[in-house]
């Protein structure tokens, strides 16, 4: 059995440091099946100006670095605050089925991050212009014999 507490205090400890080096307050671990650590990250956003470098997704990038495989199935993830719809998008991607986080959406929105309105409606408006040739690559690797699904 996991120590779900301790694995979030180490997350919540990385949002710290993260804070300290100049970033958000936002940090994760990632643990695998035999309760491992073998990822971790904090937000980046600020520091490396990427707005998809959250602690969770850093911490995913490290994870698959680490056991070289973009296959996190059977992992764990612990954070700071709960994952936004890109981190947690980002962690159903990494095939990581459990996720346990401290702070909420409404804490981090009581700091001055817009977190929430990402549940709501999305305001991005998005039009498609259809090209034939984009659908033809996919196809390309649809046949491909040695493709790599995930």
């Amino acid at each position: 059995m996991f120590d779900h507490k301790k694995n979030l205090m180490k997350a919540v400890e990385l949002s710290d440091v993260s804070v300290n080096n100049g970033s958000s307050p936002f940090g994760c671990i990632i643990v695998n099946a035999e309760g491992k650590i073998i990822g971790e990250g904090y937000n980046h956003v600020v520091l490396n100006n990427d707005p998809t470098a959250h602690g969770e997704v850093e911490a995913i990038r490290n994870a698959c670095k680490n056991i070289g495989s973009f296959d996190l199935s059977g992992c764990t993830l612990y954070t700071s605050c709960e994952p936004c719809p890109m981190c947690l998008n980002a962690a159903k991607w990494a095939n990581i089925k459990e996720i346990y986080y401290a702070a909420d959406r409404y804490d981090a929105e009581d700091i001055g991050f817009r977190d929430r309105v990402f549940y709501e409606d999305d305001p991005v408006n998005l039009h498609r212009i259809e090209l034939s040739e984009a659908v033809d690559i996919m196809q390309k690797w649809k046949n491909k014999q040695d493709k790599i699904e995930y």
